[in-house]
């Protein structure tokens, strides 16, 4: 039987301590009922098993506006709503999902994502080539100068953004990730989001180019492939955010890991560790994506343990809190450990709904750890300040910052 509504925990949408709040849920079963903005209840999910489950159970949909019955008294403007509402393939169900994640999949296959190396080596050695300008002890925010940079550059370059564009899309991206904003913020960044992004749609049709985004605008002009406008839309913000804000923070994440056990980072240095394994450890222990709303049930589903999920109850999955499951990882799950055999994560999501850009998230924050510490092998976290603030998003998760000397003395 579902537990007592009125005694849900709330969701700390600024996200302060996600991995203790995680345990907590953990703890308590394999749902928990948690309140999220406006008062809406759902079913938090934060065991790796679960999760596998019911992301691999064709009784569950992505799609709201078929299998939520509640969804017409969730207002504008919700925090979550930006990613739970999206009108593209990432929210369709079953035959739908599969026939336009197909035309999609190709541009992100492990060989033209290799193909896109070259490009990234060059643009990392750019970007930290600027760091000899600083001075012995000067410090440099790292995510602002080389994850953000090299991130956007990247996902831009490959749907043919202009270069005034990706300013304006970049921030709209961060402001519709931070989940403690009202419904008024939302709104108003989602209309600029939109706007942005009908730009770049227009410019498309005007000037087609051998680009990604010329390829979502000609499938946007009507026929029956075609996409509405709105779904167009959605597309490129689905394509460009995923693109642009998981590899960020994994980048960022993974050089804080590194820089607080340096003990690691020697033991790539003399061969015994590889980037990969400090990638994926990364992925594990901080993934670049926490939650991803929303999932619906499309009958009621018995996890055991006296809970029943019901039909068209809304399903919120910890994608991020997989990677510490002691069930999982019995063996120190909350220790950074590159060097464990087993780096199992949940970090890309799981089944039909696998994040296409996994393996160009991987290859740039590959490329970018390199590139930093060969280039500045005595880097050290500013030990002027204190540790960064999280990012206030139960979605997206990592620093809002990291500040490092490159050159201590």
């Amino acid at each position: 039987m579902a537990p007592d509504e009125r005694r849900c925990p709330v969701l700390d949408m600024s996200a302060r301590t996600p991995h203790q709040q995680n345990a907590r849920l953990r703890s308590a079963g394999p749902a928990v009922r948690v309140e999220l903005p406006n008062g809406v209840i759902a079913w938090s999910v934060t065991r790796g098993s679960v999760i596998r489950a019911l992301t691999g159970d064709p009784r569950i949909s992505r799609d709201p506006r078929k299998h939520w019955p509640a969804l017409a008294s969730v207002p504008e403007g919700w925090p979550l709503g930006p990613i739970a509402f999206q009108e593209n393939f990432f929210n369709l169900y079953g035959d739908e999902h599969r026939t336009a994640r197909r035309r999609m999949a190709p541009s992100f296959s492990p060989r033209r994502v290799s193909a896109l190396r070259p490009g990234i080596e060059a643009t990392t050695a750019a970007l930290v080539g600027a760091f000899r300008d600083l001075g012995p002890g000067e410090a440099v925010d790292v995510r602002r100068a080389l994850a953000l940079p090299l991130t956007m550059t990247v996902i831009c370059d490959l749907f043919g953004v202009p270069a005034d564009l990706r300013p304006r899309i970049g921030t709209a991206m961060d402001a519709l990730l931070t989940t403690t904003a009202t419904t008024g913020q939302m709104t108003l960044w989602r209309e600029r989001i939109d706007a942005v992004l009908a730009e770049l749609l227009d410019l498309k049709r005007r000037e087609p180019g051998p680009d990604l985004a010329s390829d979502v605008a000609a499938l946007g002009t009507g026929g029956d492939t075609g996409r509405t406008e709105q779904e167009s839309r959605d597309t490129l913000f689905l394509m460009l955010g995923a693109g642009y804000e998981t590899a960020v923070n994994l980048i960022t994440s993974a050089v804080q890991e590194l820089l607080t056990h340096p003990g690691h980072l020697a033991l790539v240095r003399a061969g015994t560790l590889g980037w990969e394994d400090v990638v994926e450890e990364t992925l594990r222990h901080e993934s670049p994506v926490m939650h991803v709303p929303l999932r619906y049930p499309l009958e009621d589903i018995d996890l055991g343990e006296d809970v029943v999920i019901r039909r068209g109850e809304p399903i919120l999955l910890g994608f991020g809190a997989a990677g510490r499951d002691p069930e999982v990882h019995p063996r120190h799950p909350d220790d950074f450990d590159p060097t464990r055999p087993d780096k199992d994560h949940l970090a890309f999501g799981h089944g039909p709904h696998f994040c296409l850009g996994a393996p160009l998230a991987r290859l740039e924050a590959e490329v970018a750890l390199a590139g930093l510490f060969t280039a500045c092998p005595d880097a050290v976290l500013d030990p002027s300040r204190t540790a960064p603030a999280r990012l206030e998003s139960v979605i997206v998760n990592g620093p809002c910052e990291l500040w490092i000397v490159p050159t201590p003395w």
